[in-house]
């Protein structure tokens, strides 16, 4: 089951934040008016009263500075592994009310190469996260494994033979390259193993972006389900905060290696 924690936190703020308004509007004269020495109010109220402010604090920052998001797959490997925690600026590409997402202040707009998180267009309630490669009148193709933008090839350099993993402990053999993509570098890894599927001036329409994951043959992303519309986007990955890696023993748990970095 798919939890909207941010549909929750807003609840949960607007509904404590009445029990507090209405306590302080009217429960607490109420009290001290029935009673001769004003005793501890109800659970109810003193656990809204308690909560309140805090949760009020982590609905602003949440929804309009900054907001954690945990890596769930390898799509974006070796850029960002399984249990990775990222940092998301929720600013940078413009200010948006939160639960309705719509942008109330332009700040900037997505960029070739970006990291971004947002929600899946087939069902807005997953989260999801890739990378940017097509801005909006893009046309993109991708044949043998390669990519192209605006009819140039976007070269890829041979780096090492690595391993691809998943998050049940199974591997296999990749190639791992580096992607100039028209100035931004980053890894991607390539399975041999998989076939090609091309794709063919595919052309980015307004409003909209063209995603892929860095680990090419095993993402599931614009090439497939389509376009990211702009009101999808959740905001830009700029730091990993914290690395969990289950799979080692628990005194290598951490990768410290890892930690305030981002690709």
């Amino acid at each position: 089951m798919n939890f909207d924690f941010e549909l929750i936190l807003f609840y949960a703020t607007l509904i404590t934040g009445v029990i507090y308004l209405m306590d302080a509007l009217f429960l607490a004269r109420r009290r001290k008016h029935r009673q001769r020495y004003e005793k501890k109010p109800p659970m109810l109220i003193d656990f809204s009263r308690s909560f309140f402010p805090v949760l009020l604090l982590v609905f602003l920052l949440r929804s309009f500075l900054f907001e954690p998001f945990r890596i769930p797959t390898p799509s974006l490997e070796p850029s960002l592994l399984i249990g990775d925690f990222i940092l998301l600026n929720k600013y940078d590409y413009g200010i948006r009310l939160p639960i309705v997402r719509k942008e109330i202040i332009p700040v900037h707009k997505p960029q070739r190469g970006d990291i971004m998180v947002f929600r899946w267009p087939p069902n807005p309630s997953f989260y999801f996260v890739k990378r940017v490669i097509g801005l909006p009148g893009d046309k993109i193709s991708y044949i043998n494994k390669e990519l192209y933008v605006n009819g140039q090839k976007i070269p890829q350099e041979f780096v090492k033979n690595s391993i691809g993993k998943d998050g049940h402990g199974s591997t296999w053999p990749v190639l791992q390259k580096e992607e100039d993509l028209l100035g931004y570098k980053h890894a991607i890894y390539i399975d041999p193993a998989k076939p090609a599927h091309d794709y063919k001036d595919i052309e980015v329409p307004q409003g909209m972006y063209f995603v892929m994951g860095d680990n090419r043959d095993d993402s599931a992303d614009s090439r497939y389900w389509g376009f990211v519309p702009d009101k999808n986007i959740v905001g830009k990955a700029v730091l990993i905060w914290l690395s969990w890696d289950k799979t080692q023993s628990p005194l290598h748990w951490i990768r410290w290696d890892r930690l305030g970095r981002i690709n």
